[in-house]
């Protein structure tokens, strides 16, 4: 059985990482001491060791141990003998092409199937999805595929931001960008605000966290999913 969580982000401003989540982190985990990192997101470029030991020294307050994945010689046997998962954010297509190339796509389904629990942010929530097209990262390396894990039906757009109408220019918004997206795909997106979460339990998902969900599907009015409201993804019932 699946047993998820899909976060928008690890940081809310003013806060230490992951700290918003700590007591959610505590109940997905609370079954195992060991907790399999994947760094290959690296934001701002961060080495593979620093960004384990940042994971680390987050995890050792609710009494987790951390091992990155990259201390392994062996990732797919890594992830076949691990008890728990986390993929932290940074870029998108950097995740990808590194679990493509390590052929750990699958891997990771599998062990996610079995009910390990996973935990995503950022990145690593984007990946939680059909495909990684709802991303707001810059293609800074090329992916074989845009294909990912699959394990909800939908995409996630992460770090969505509101329309500001007092602001005379932003660029293209995020509501935007996923219109654009519809025009090729039919796929609904979800726009996960800062602060909130997916709650992954088998086939049902809860909305966690302050803030409602932008939800988006080809040609149709967006409209918004309070928190707290539970979904059967068998029927994907929003």
């Amino acid at each position: 059985m699946k047993n998820i969580i899909v976060a928008s982000t690890s940081t809310l401003f003013g806060g230490d990482y992951l700290e918003y989540l700590l007591e959610d982190l505590e109940e997905l985990y609370k079954d195992v001491n060991d907790i399999l990192f994947i760094p290959y997101a690296r934001p701002d470029g961060i080495s593979h060791d620093l960004y384990t030991e940042k994971v680390g020294i987050a995890f050792k307050r609710i009494g987790k141990s951390v091992k990155g994945i990259h201390e392994f010689k062996h990732p797919k046997e890594a992830i076949k003998n691990c008890h728990a998962i986390f993929v932290g954010g940074g870029n998108t297509f950097v995740l990808v092409n590194e679990l493509q190339t390590n052929n750990l796509i699958e891997p990771i389904k599998t062990a996610i199937s079995t009910g390990v629990p996973y935990l995503g942010t950022s990145a690593g929530s984007n990946i939680c999805g059909i495909s990684m097209q709802t991303t707001n990262d810059m293609p800074i390396v090329y992916p074989t595929s845009f294909d990912t894990l699959g394990l909800i039906p939908f995409n996630i757009n992460p770090h969505y931001l509101d329309i500001d109408p007092k602001n005379k220019h932003m660029g293209e918004s995020r509501e935007t960008r996923i219109k654009e997206f519809h025009h090729f795909n039919n796929q609904t997106v979800i726009g996960l605000r800062e602060g909130s979460f997916l709650r992954v339990n088998g086939d049902i998902i809860m909305l966690k966290g302050p803030h409602s969900a932008r939800i988006f599907r080809p040609d149709k009015t967006p409209y918004e999913l309070k928190t707290n409201h539970i979904l059967k993804v068998s029927n994907e019932r929003f």
